[in-house]
């Protein structure tokens, strides 16, 4: 299967007959196979009615949009499952690893995988999309055209990062080197979110993707359903300011100008998910104290008009302990449903889980526990999307084809080396594109047949 627009019942009859899963891998006895095909027999239960409204064909390519916590595409759920791969538009700038895109792409589709993640930036660095202030390397824009058509090939939708608040590919301190050199004279990285010179800066890049065309598609970015989001920033910090006012000003003036131009696409900001003063009942959640000193406010950051939905991340190895430890996974659950209950009670939005992952580099790390680490994260979307929760979706840090370990920061996950983990992503693909199926508005099946799927979607064994 290279595409996940292939027909769903087609999946579900091929991921129970596989050989690499255990036959009752879907929690469905024969008998259940059996009354899934009885269901052929008459219009109203047929199959064919089944898939004729699952099937995402390119009539029904639109752009997903937002109804209360739930993402939508032509009014059906829009649950996720999903993946980062940041480093695109870098190697489809270079034919001899232009290759590798495509196949990431091709990959993530044989599991199901419907959303990818990736920068929409790189400010002054080698093979810099943004040369300087507005100067743009033609042949890298070309590249990022190419990761969108792409995309769109594999019927895979993209959330576009527009910068970093890290060093690496440019980000903010890049920005601030920028406005020296112009003569602003400016002490802190954070000088990034308050001086406006470097927020013209960033508004002029955020219009030129926003308009660019695409050289592939012919479709300007602002029209093209493939993009999911945007995202303002990629983790965003401003330790100068822990009150949280700088960000929240910045991020204010920025989701407004992104929907100014592009009122059609959905807008997040990028947050890690740390609570911060507006909410001090639940910094308790933080995971540790520095936490709600670093200037980003959860609830309040996530209350800005023009955002559509949160983001999280979530990195017990990084932010509690890089030893593996008994404390990773309570923290993970708990974490996860405090923002996932934030998210249905005070936003009222969906809440995506944009990064996680578990590092080989840990101490005490093996792979039965990466997989542990996804099941677990799984586990808490889909007890929140059977209740038709604000739990939206993950996506897996990070996601590498074969011949790309030179770019490992230790999450890599390529699927040809962890069988185990690719049938976990797979399962769990399955799951949200029945749920998105049984939850479509225009479905015709019986409440028996209806049923039946949640016997398979909601088996303990999943």
């Amino acid at each position: 299967m290279e595409r996940f627009g292939v027909r769903i019942i087609s999946l579900i009859l091929l991921l129970m007959l596989t050989k690499n899963l255990s036959s009752n891998a879907y929690g469905a006895s024969m008998k259940d196979e059996e009354a899934l095909k009885e269901g052929q027999n008459g219009k109203e239960n047929s199959l064919s009615n089944y898939v004729a409204t699952g099937v995402m064909e390119d009539d029904d390519w639109q752009m997903v949009q937002k109804k209360g916590n739930q993402f939508m595409v032509n009014d059906k759920p829009f649950y996720v499952n999903g993946f980062n791969t940041y480093w695109l538009m870098v190697f489809a700038a270079d034919e001899s690893t232009r290759g590798k895109v495509t196949e990431v792409f091709k990959q993530a589709s044989s599991v199901g995988m419907t959303v990818c993640r990736t920068w929409a930036f790189n400010d002054g660095q080698w093979r810099a999309l943004q040369k300087s202030p507005s100067v743009y390397d033609e042949e890298v824009f070309k590249a990022l055209d190419f990761v969108a058509s792409e995309a769109k090939k594999y019927k895979i939708r993209l959330i576009l990062s527009l910068v970093n608040n890290w060093e690496a590919y440019g980000g903010k301190p890049q920005y601030v080197k920028w406005g020296n050199a112009a003569g602003l004279n400016l002490s802190s990285d954070d000088d990034f979110f308050s001086h406006p010179t470097l927020r013209s800066y960033y508004k002029a890049h955020v219009k030129t993707v926003l308009n660019r065309v695409n050289t592939f598609t012919n479709i300007t970015y602002k029209e093209d359903p493939t993009i999911f989001a945007w995202e303002l920033m990629n983790e965003p910090r401003c330790t100068s300011d822990s009150k949280g006012d700088k960000l929240q000003d910045w991020i204010q003036e920025m989701a407004f100008h992104v929907k100014k131009i592009d009122p059609k696409h959905l807008v997040e900001v990028g947050l890690e998910g740390f609570y911060g003063p507006s909410s001090p009942q639940r910094t308790q959640f933080n995971p540790n104290t520095y936490a709600q000193q670093v200037g980003t406010d959860f609830i309040r950051n996530h209350l800005v008009l023009g955002v559509d939905f949160a983001s999280v991340h979530i990195y017990a190895d990084s932010w509690i302990s890089q030893q593996i430890a008994d404390t990773h996974l309570p923290f993970i659950k708990s974490w996860m449903e405090a923002h996932i209950e934030d998210a249905e009670n005070y936003l009222g939005m969906p809440v995506i889980f944009a990064e996680f992952g578990v590092s080989s580099k840990d101490p005490g790390y093996n792979s039965t526990y990466r997989d542990t680490v996804i099941s677990t994260v799984y586990s808490l979307i889909l007890n929140s999307t059977k209740k038709g929760g604000s739990g939206a979706g993950s996506l897996l840090w990070q996601f590498f084809p074969d011949g790309t370990d030179n770019m490992d920061d230790g999450y890599a996950i390529v699927l040809s080396k962890s069988p185990s983990t690719s049938s976990i992503i797979q399962r769990q693909s399955t799951r949200l594109a029945l749920f998105n199926s049984l939850c479509n508005t225009k479905c015709n099946w019986s409440c028996k047949k209806k049923k039946l799927f949640e016997k398979i979607l909601c088996h303990d064994e999943l």
